[in-house]
Order: C-alpha cells, then sequence, then structure tokens
C-alpha cells in the first residue's frame, strides 16, 4: 500500500512540474517576427532591460515615437532596448502595411529601435507574447489589459515582467527612468 502511494505522489509530482514550468515562461522563450517578417529570437536580448510597446501611426500619442527615440540614443549602449509593436486594435489607428510603417517610422522620427511586425495585442487573436504580458497566469505578476497604444511593459534582465505604464505617460517618465538605471 505505501509503495502505490508513493508511486502516486511521485506520478503527481511528474504531472504538475511541467504545467508549471509551461505557465512560468519568460520573455526570452518567444520568438516574433521584425518589421521585415524575419523571425526574432526574444532570446538575443538576455541581460538587457526591454522596453515593450504597442505602437500606431495615426494616434494622438504618435509622437511618443520621438520620446522612445531619444530614450533608445540615450540608454540603449547601456543594456536597454525598446522593441515596438504596431497594432491595430484601437480606432484603426495603424492600417499600414509592415513596409509604410517602417518607412512611416524612419521618416517621421527617425526610429532606429527595432520595429516587429504588426500584431494583434488583445481580442480573440492576441499575439502569445501580449497573452503573456497581460496574463498573470502566463507571466506570474500581474493582469493587465492593453488600453490604447503605446502602453508600455517593462521587462528585467532576467526576461522576468516588472511592471507597466500606461499609454498617455511618456517614455521619460520617472517610474522608467528609475527602472532602466537601477542596477
Amino acid at each position: 500500500m505505501k509503495k502505490i502511494i508513493g508511486l502516486l505522489a511521485f506520478a503527481c509530482c511528474m504531472i504538475a512540474v511541467p504545467v508549471f514550468s509551461q505557465q512560468q515562461k519568460s520573455f526570452y522563450d518567444f520568438t516574433v517576427k521584425d518589421i521585415d517578417g524575419n523571425p526574432y529570437k526574444l532570446s538575443e536580448l538576455k541581460g538587457k532591460k526591454i522596453l515593450v510597446v504597442n505602437t500606431a501611426s495615426k494616434c494622438g500619442n504618435t509622437p511618443q515615437y520621438a520620446d522612445l527615440e531619444k530614450l533608445y540614443q540615450t540608454y540603449g549602449s547601456k543594456n536597454f532596448v525598446i522593441i515596438g509593436f504596431p497594432a491595430n486594435n484601437f480606432g484603426g489607428q495603424e492600417p499600414g502595411s509592415n513596409d509604410e510603417i517602417k518607412n512611416f517610422c524612419q521618416v517621421n522620427y527617425g526610429v532606429t529601435f527595432p520595429m516587429m511586425s504588426k500584431i494583434s495585442v488583445k481580442g480573440g487573436d492576441i499575439d502569445p507574447l501580449y497573452k503573456w504580458l497581460t496574463s498573470k497566469d502566463l507571466n506570474g505578476v500581474m493582469d493587465s489589459d492593453v488600453t490604447w497604444n503605446f502602453q508600455k511593459y517593462m521587462i528585467d534582465e532576467n526576461g522576468k515582467l516588472v511592471g507597466m505604464v500606461d499609454p498617455k505617460v511618456k517614455p521619460d517618465t520617472e517610474k522608467i527612468l528609475n527602472w532602466i538605471n537601477k542596477n
């Protein structure tokens, strides 16, 4: 009888471990597509602080591209990177193709930080990365809803979500600057 109980306990543990590890993925477990459609392994960013931002070209917050670029130019050499994810989820404010978005960002704001292919950041077709960013069951930190364009998620050097900043808050807010400069 003791052997059966022991075997059952062992079997339960073996089943529980993979389920837990699947739920606690890190940011680095994802591969996305860059603005040119090429695979972009987020694991290549290990050791960097990452600001993930859903963007749009025809939004009242679009001028934040300039603020993001300035932040990237200032701190990009200090193990910090910004990744832009164009999305058309809010008021159809990102209707363009990836090529049009890339051109818009470069011509109007001189964007040099990595831009990814257009995705969905909410709803039934939410991108797996954004599902992870917005679900505590998956990221282990917090639930959130992407409420508008230019919402910012902070990822630490270990691929863990550490915070979020609302869309209307500019990228040079104290919360983000303190996080970047914190050792």
